[in-house]
């Protein structure tokens, strides 16, 4: 059973996973604008990377340039995963759509006001989605909800205890979870039972066309990066979870939770603590937090938004 077609702001540091969620958003959702963020690769790049996937998606929306660093301290970026351009694989096109000069953060705020149903998704650190919560506190309740991967009810993938988008900017992400959003959050521990391997390249092979030939080249990199870290010959897809749940929440098990933020811990800063507790000693649940994932359907879901780029549907 498929929703109604979200109407979905990308917040993304493309990346191997962000771009398998922006070419999932702009074929399954209303997909209104894209800003990026300093994250798996520096501002710079996740901008160009967004704009290239934008184009290989035929999308016109909107892009807009935010945040080169977190609110505190030095960015943190992941070249060990997604290569120095932060989608090695694929022979990368030159980017040909440009970027819209209104700073991410205002094209996010005035983005809300024109949308009652907006669902903000941020698939990278929470820094833009913060800075304009500092703006207009108000955002939080004028959109529909906060859709966000990042942290862990459990363990980290950075640091034992921190997520990376988390870890990030744990700051951005206190700002977030405090501020009374509707918070969907798509954790490790949600996202690594959605694992892809050679299983699944070799169906992105079976299609054969530019989206899927461009994504079976990314999947590729990726799993030869996640097997040389970590000796598995699969690797997690987690940035398209946070926005499947929106279009297929049949998909989903969810729990609600009090996630906080911590900021000071010398060995935890940037865990997300998820109140576990008996039920009646746990804090007034803030986010609702991804569980279960049924991995083959979703799979499917995510395969037939990809394979619909490149195959004529049937009429």
């Amino acid at each position: 059973m498929t929703n109604a077609r979200p109407r979905v702001w990308l917040d993304c540091d493309p990346g191997h996973d962000d771009a398998f969620a922006l070419l999932y958003a702009a074929q399954r959702t209303d997909l209104v604008g894209i800003s990026t963020v300093s994250g798996n690769v520096g501002l710079a790049s996740t901008t160009r990377n967004a704009r290239i996937v934008r184009d290989l998606a035929g999308s016109t929306v909107p892009l807009h340039q935010g945040a080169a660093g977190p609110l505190v301290g030095e960015p943190l970026h992941a070249p060990d995963i997604h290569g120095e351009s932060g989608l090695d694989g694929p022979t990368l096109p030159e980017p040909r759509g440009a970027v819209d000069p209104m700073p991410a953060v205002h094209a996010i705020l005035e983005a809300s006001r024109a949308h009652d149903d907006l669902w903000l998704v941020p698939t990278g650190p929470l820094t833009n989605i913060a800075l304009a919560l500092r703006i207009d506190p108000s955002l939080a309740t004028r959109v529909k909800g906060i859709s966000l991967m990042g942290g862990s009810r459990t363990y980290g993938n950075t640091t034992p205890a921190a997520e990376f988008n988390i870890l990030a900017d744990p700051e951005a992400a206190d700002v977030v979870f405090r501020s009374g959003a509707k918070i969907l959050m798509a954790g490790l521990d949600l996202t690594h039972q959605f694992r892809l391997g050679a299983k699944h390249v070799a169906d992105l092979d079976a299609v054969s066309g530019p989206i899927t030939d461009f994504t079976a080249d990314l999947l590729r990199f990726f799993l030869a990066m996640y097997e040389k870290r970590s000796g598995l010959p699969s690797a997690p897809m987690h940035d398209p979870c946070a926005v499947m749940v929106l279009t297929r929440p049949d998909l989903f098990e969810t729990e609600a939770f009090h996630v906080s933020v911590e900021l000071q811990g010398t060995h935890t800063r940037g865990m997300t603590l998820c109140d576990q507790r008996e039920r009646h000693m746990r804090g007034e649940p803030n986010a609702t937090v991804l569980m279960k994932i049924a991995a083959e359907d979703a799979w499917s879901e995510l395969l037939g938004a990809l394979r619909a780029y490149d195959v004529p549907e049937e009429h």
